[in-house]
């Protein structure tokens, strides 16, 4: 199952008693602290979830799916995720 932003807001509404409104904003202020501290190049650690980094992947050669033509995938930054592996976890 995919989990959305939908779906965290309406558990929250649920489990802790919130509006719609209170719990999207809650969920938007968390994805968007995590997101600020990811741009300004610092790992984000969840303590009994996992971490958060950003890494820069090299350039490589690359082909073109439609035409075939061998192209440069240029440097780049992504986002990686690493789940804590506790017991308590699952």
């Amino acid at each position: 199952m995919t989990v959305t932003k939908a779906n965290i807001v309406s558990d929250l509404c649920r489990k802790c008693n919130v509006s719609k409104n209170e719990a999207a904003y809650l969920v938007e202020l968390f994805l968007e602290c995590i997101k600020d501290t990811l741009q300004a190049g610092e790992p984000v650690k969840i303590f009994g979830f996992g971490n958060f980094s950003v890494h820069e992947k090299n350039p490589r050669p690359g082909r073109n799916p439609r035409t075939g033509e061998e192209v440069t995938i240029s440097r780049r930054k992504v986002v990686t995720f690493k789940m804590n592996h506790s017991k308590n976890w699952l």
